[in-house]
């Protein structure tokens, strides 16, 4: 894969500002893609520094290596952010960890490389797995599934209102040839709901399900923000963009309940000490303005939220 140095992950000063940087801390970027954010993090850091970046894609961790192979603040680890507080505690850092910051979903080499199966537009195998080496690929799964299954997942994780028909239209699809190619599988939905919504690729909301349901990314990303923050130092701080949805709705609960005190029953005895919440909430949620969604498209549904460790 040929290396993309000029690629820019969305919202990135705001999330730079957000991890509120010392020069001397400790950072995990949880989701390394191109390492742009990376890239920003060691900017930030003295010679006293250091990095951990995690990505479950051997492709973007291989690209990292060769990329920073000169740079030895920077440790590039092969792993789900599922993972992150196993391998932070395997290297003594436990508790010491500076800032996380987490960019979920898919990056643009990924969309922009058609042998991923990623995009509903190009040509390529239909594989859409974060972590080729390991998992079901979508051709393998959908040879198999169950149209009520497959109706579930497209309505679950693509809110798609057409899900039914859309699988009812891949089954039968199935049953004359394989659906081996993701512009094959694009074409079967474009033709199950010729009437959509204007500006939105009909195949959208069912490409994106289906990546979602392979990657198990709801499910990682529940883990992942549970492990992120149980590594924090005190004033460390956790950011996270979501793209879509799910994946905000998810963030925003989490980082809801976790800065919210219990509720207790009323009347229940409890001194001050043992009601104290460790973490808040730093500011509002940030958005791209409107210079950087006319220069990247795809930023246009970012959200950034962010959590300090207080205690």
């Amino acid at each position: 894969m040929k290396p993309d140095f000029e690629h820019q992950p969305v919202l990135l000063e705001e999330a730079i500002n957000a991890l509120n940087i010392k020069a001397d801390g400790v950072y995990v970027d949880a989701t390394f893609g191109r390492g742009g954010h990376s890239k920003a993090i060691l900017d930030c850091l003295n010679d006293n520094g250091r990095l951990l970046a995690f990505d479950q894609d051997p492709q973007a961790v291989s690209y990292g290596r060769q990329r920073f192979n000169k740079d030895n603040r920077i440790e590039l680890i092969h792993c789900n952010f599922r993972q992150v507080s196993n391998m932070v505690a395997e290297r003594g850092l436990d508790k010491k960890i500076d800032g996380v910051l987490m960019d979920l979903g898919v990056s643009s080499p990924q969309l922009d490389d058609a042998a991923r199966g990623f995009s509903f537009s190009r040509s390529g195998p239909l594989d859409m797995r974060m972590n080729t080496e390991e998992g079901e690929s979508a051709m393998q799964w959908l040879s198999r599934v169950s149209l009520d299954e497959l109706t579930h997942v497209l309505r679950k994780y693509g809110e798609e209102k057409s899900a039914r028909r859309i699988a009812k239209a891949i089954i039968d699809s199935r049953k004359d040839m394989e659906i081996a190619d993701s512009k094959q599988l694009s074409e079967i939905i474009v033709n199950a709901v010729p009437g959509y919504e204007k500006h939105k690729h009909p195949a959208t909301r069912s490409f994106q399900a289906i990546r979602i349901y392979i990657n198990e990314e709801l499910q990682a990303l529940e883990e992942g923000l549970q492990s992120a923050v149980s590594v924090l130092a005190v004033a460390g701080r956790l950011a996270v963009i979501s793209f879509h949805s799910l994946e905000d709705r998810i963030v925003k609960r989490y980082m809801r309940n976790i800065t919210n005190p219990p509720v207790l029953p009323a009347g229940l005895p409890v001194m001050t000490a043992d009601n104290v919440v460790p973490y808040r909430l730093v500011g509002k949620p940030r958005v791209p303005g409107e210079e950087e969604i006319t220069r990247n498209p795809r930023a246009r549904s970012a959200r950034l939220r962010v959590l300090e460790r207080v205690q």
